[in-house]
């Protein structure tokens, strides 16, 4: 009982979106790596909101995870087709 509380804690904090693009393991792990950056971010908007943060380091920290997230993307290989390129 106790293992399945804590499931139910894990899907609330960390909800996951169905993902409906085209399946190959690095849009899956990129799509993955994209919901938890959403997640995060989120996170932080709501602490500088509320005034737990300061505007300065949620700034820091969302410019942090979007490093992250590019990061992870030219790894995985992603977007490297198409000559739009996120900046």
């Amino acid at each position: 009982m106790e293992h399945s509380h804590q499931r139910d804690k894990e899907k609330l904090l960390y909800p996951r979106a169905r993902y409906y693009g085209q399946i190959k393991p690095e849009n899956l792990v990129f799509n993955a790596n994209l919901q938890e950056f959403s997640q995060k971010v989120s996170y932080i908007t709501c602490l500088e909101t509320s005034g737990k943060l300061a505007p300065h380091e949620a700034y820091e920290n969302i410019k942090a995870l979007w490093k992250q997230l590019k990061r992870s993307r030219k790894e995985l290989g992603i977007g490297n087709e198409s000559s739009s390129d996120i900046t």
